[in-house]
């Protein structure tokens, strides 16, 4: 892992085609402007994450008779 530090107007290049500017630095947020090829996909990792988690719950197997029980004693 490569740690830099940037001050609010700088940036730093990733390969020829990406560059990340440092916006603001305001109450412990940062803000960030990405600039890349539409082809990059860029994503905040919690949603990688749960795109993951969504992924794995799709791929569960189990009957429907089993959900329905499911729902009935969220009733119950």
């Amino acid at each position: 892992m490569l740690i830099l530090q940037r001050k609010e107007g700088e940036s730093l290049l990733i390969g020829d085609e990406v560059e990340i500017s440092v916006l603001a630095v305001e109450a412990g947020r940062v803000r960030l402007a990405i600039q890349a090829p539409r082809s990059v996909t860029i994503l905040r990792s919690e949603l990688k994450v749960a795109a993951q988690t969504n992924r794995e719950a799709a791929e569960e197997e189990v009957s429907p008779l089993e959900l329905l029980g499911v729902l009935k004693e969220k009733k119950e």
